[in-house]
C-alpha cells in the first residue's frame, strides 16, 4: 500500500516538474509514521532520530537526482522512439544505468499511450543476473580439498612452534610428499601462523625441517584447519614429519600496529564523527589499513585532523593492550562492542585499549598503544551509498610518508622560489594568475569565433534557399565550434551547418540546423552520418549535435558527401 501511494507521489511531483527532496520531504512523511509504530519495539530509532531523519532527507534528494536524470534520458529515447513499445533493452538500460525504477517508466508509457515490453526487461534483467554469478565464482585455492582436522592457533604467545605436518597438499590434491620447487599447501597440528581473517591478512615466514625449508607467503582458514600456503625452497617434505614454523616477526608486528591503530580510529570517529559510525568492512596488513564505516556524508578535513590527532594522543598515552576471553553475554555487559551481522561463539576474545576502546576481536595486535608510533589518515571517500573509506599509514609506513610528503612541499617551494610557509600564498597567487590567462583565452576564442564565422558564411551553399555550410577549422574545441555555429545560425538565417576541427589526432563535429529546417535536416542524423564516416559517434537535439572521431584520414571525403546528402533530404521532401 505505502509503495503504491509513494509511486503515485512520484508520478504527480514528475507530471507537474517539481524536484523531490528539494521542497516537499515526500519520502519522510511516508517513514515517519513507520519509526512512531516501530520505536516501541527498537527504541535505538527514537535515539537516533536526527540521523535517521538526515540519512532519509539524503536518499530523498539522491533519488531526486536519479528521477530527474532518467527522465532527461527517457524523454531524449522517446524523441527518437519509432514504435509504439518502449523496447526492453531500454527499459533496463533505464534502470541498471540511471536507477529508474520500470514500473515509473511504465506509468509514464501508460499516460503518453505507449506500451512496455516487459517480457524483454525481465530477459535483460536474467541475463545480468547471470553475469552476477559468474563474477562471483572466483576460485579459491582451498576449494575442493578434503581436510577432516583441525589446527589450534598459538600465535598470540609465540611466533614459534615445533609442530607435525598432518596433510599436504599439490594441486588441489593431498600428496605424501612436496619436493623442492613445487607449490603446496601444509597443513600442521598447531601453529603459530594467524589465517586470514576478520579483515587482517595472514602471517607469512618459514617452515623448516631437518632437510629443507618452505616459505609460506600465504595463510588461510579452511574450515577449522589452517592452511599453510607457499613453495618449497629445499629438501623433500612428507606428512608426518617434525617441523619448526616461524612467523615472520617484522611483518606480524607491522600488520599488529596497522591492526591495532584501526580500534583507535573507530572509537576515535564514534566520538568524533557520531555514535551511528559502525565499520563495515576493514584491511589490515603490514603495509597500511582500511577501515570502512557507515556515515552520510562526507567527513571534512577539520574532522579527520581531529580524528588523526585523537589517535596520535591516545598512541602516546602508551596504555595496554590488554585482552580477555570471556563469554558473550558478559563481553557484551562489559561494553565491548560487537560487530553487526558478524557471528560469534558462545566465548569471545575481548580487545581493551585503555578507557579508550573496547572491542570483540580475534586479531593479532601490540602490547601497548605506544608501539603504534605514529598514525597518519593519506585518504578519505565513499565506497558505497552511506559508507565511508579511511585509509591511513603507522608507525614506519607514516613516517616514511610524511617524508616523501615534505619532499613534495620542498621541491615546490624550489620550484616556486619560496619557503614552506610561503608555498600556499604563492600558489594561490599563480592559480589566480591562471584563472585570470583562461578567462582572457576564452574572450580571445570567442572573438576569433566570431570573425570565423563571418568569413566562413559567404562559403555556405545555396540549396533551394537553405544555406548549407560545411567546413575544418583545426585546432578549435568544441565550445568554439558550438559558438561559431550560433554565430552562423544567428548570421544565415536558413542554414545547416556543419564543422569540424582535428586536434592531436582526434576529430571534434559540431552540427548546427536553424528551428525551421529541422522538419527537413535533423542536426543529429547529420552529425551521426558524418561521425560514423570518421570512426566516431555523436548526437543531439534535432537543432544542435556534437560528436567525435578517430579517422582524420576520411574527414574530408565525409565532409564533401555532405551536400549531396543534404539535397537529397532538401529536395527528396519536395518531390
Amino acid at each position: 500500500g505505502r509503495g503504491f501511494v509513494l509511486r503515485r507521489i512520484i508520478r504527480r511531483a514528475i507530471r507537474h516538474g517539481h524536484k523531490l527532496g528539494m521542497r516537499q520531504p515526500f519520502f519522510h512523511q511516508l517513514v515517519a509514521p513507520l519509526e512512531k509504530e516501530m520505536g516501541d519495539a527498537y527504541p535505538e530509532l527514537r535515539q537516533a532520530q536526527a540521523h535517521v531523519e538526515r540519512l532519509l532527507l539524503q536518499e530523498e534528494m539522491r533519488f531526486a537526482e536519479t528521477l530527474d536524470l532518467g527522465m532527461q534520458h527517457l524523454e531524449q529515447e522517446l524523441l527518437t522512439l519509432k514504435e509504439k513499445t518502449i523496447p526492453g533493452p531500454l527499459l533496463f538500460k533505464l534502470y541498471d544505468t540511471f536507477g529508474f525504477p520500470v514500473d515509473l517508466t511504465a506509468d509514464i508509457a501508460r499516460e503518453r499511450g505507449l506500451k512496455t515490453d516487459l517480457p524483454a526487461f525481465e530477459q535483460e534483467m536474467e541475463q545480468q543476473r547471470q553475469r552476477a554469478r559468474s563474477a562471483s565464482q572466483f576460485a579459491v585455492d582451498s576449494d575442493g580439498l578434503e581436510i577432516n582436522q583441525s589446527t589450534p592457533f598459538v600465535g598470540y604467545e609465540a611466533l614459534t612452534r615445533d609442530s607435525s605436518v598432518i596433510a599436504l597438499f599439490h594441486h588441489r590434491e593431498a600428496v605424501a610428499h612436496l619436493q623442492a620447487g613445487e607449490d603446496g599447501i601444509i597443513v600442521l597440528d598447531s601453529t603459530p601462523f594467524y589465517a586470514e581473517s576478520g579483515g587482517q591478512k595472514g602471517d607469512r615466514g618459514t617452515i623448516r625441517f631437518a632437510e629443507g625449508e618452505f616459505v609460506v607467503e600465504d595463510v588461510q582458514k579452511h574450515d577449522n584447519a589452517i592452511l599453510h600456503h607457499g613453495r618449497m625452497i629445499s629438501g623433500s617434505l612428507t606428512a608426518g614429519a617434525t617441523v619448526t614454523a616461524t612467523v615472520d616477526p617484522l611483518l606480524r608486528q607491522r600488520t599488529a600496529i596497522h591492526h591495532s591503530a584501526t580500534h583507535l580510529l573507530h572509537a576515535a570517529l564514534r566520538q568524533l564523527v557520531g555514535a551511528h559510525v559502525q565499520q563495515k568492512g576493514s584491511l589490515v596488513g603490514p603495509e597500511r589499513l582500511r577501515f570502512d564505516f557507515s556515515h552520510y556524508d562526507e567527513v571534512d578535513n577539520e574532522t579527520l585532523r581531529r580524528v588523526e590527532q585523537l589517535v596520535n594522543d591516545q598512541i602516546r598515552a602508551n596504555d595496554r593492550v590488554e585482552t580477555e576471553v570471556m563469554e558473550i553475554e558478559a563481553a557484551k555487559k562489559s561494553g565491548a562492542m560487537a560487530l553487526f551481522g558478524e557471528k560469534y561463539g558462545e566465548k569471545v576474545r575481548v580487545l581493551r585499549m585503555g578507557q579508550f576502546s573496547v572491542e570483540l576481536c580475534g586479531g593479532t595486535h601490540t602490547r601497548q598503544t605506544g608501539d603504534i608510533g605514529l598514525f597518519k589518515i593519506t585518504s578519505e571517500g565513499g565506497v558505497a551509498a552511506g559508507v565511508r573509506r579511511i585509509e591511513a599509514v603507522c608507525g614506519n609506513e607514516a613516517l616514511q610518508w610524511v617524508q616523501e610528503e615534505e619532499q613534495i612541499l620542498r621541491q615546490l617551494g624550489q620550484l616556486l622560489r619560496g619557503g614552506g610557509s610561503t608555498v600556499t600564498a604563492k600558489v594561490e597567487k599563480l592559480l589566480a594568475h591562471t584563472r585570470t590567462l583562461e578567462r582572457e583565452l576564452e574572450q580571445m576564442k570567442s572573438t576569433l569565433a566570431s570573425a570565423k564565422g563571418s568569413d566562413l558564411a559567404s562559403s555556405a551553399i545555396d540549396i533551394d534557399g537553405i544555406q548549407l555550410l560545411t567546413a575544418r577549422l583545426d585546432g578549435a574545441d568544441p565550445k568554439g565550434l558550438r559558438e561559431t555555429v550560433d554565430q552562423l545560425k544567428n548570421k544565415l538565417k536558413r542554414a545547416i551547418i556543419l564543422l569540424a576541427a582535428v586536434n592531436e589526432g582526434k576529430i571534434a563535429l559540431v552540427a548546427g540546423v536553424t528551428k525551421a529546417e529541422c522538419s527537413q535536416v535533423k542536426a543529429g542524423d547529420l552529425l551521426q552520418r558524418v561521425a560514423t564516416a570518421v570512426g566516431g559517434k555523436g548526437g543531439g537535439r534535432p537543432d544542435m549535435a556534437q560528436g567525435g572521431g578517430s579517422q582524420p584520414e576520411n574527414l574530408d571525403p565525409a565532409l564533401t558527401a555532405v551536400e549531396a546528402w543534404v539535397r537529397q533530404k532538401i529536395q527528396g521532401d519536395k518531390q
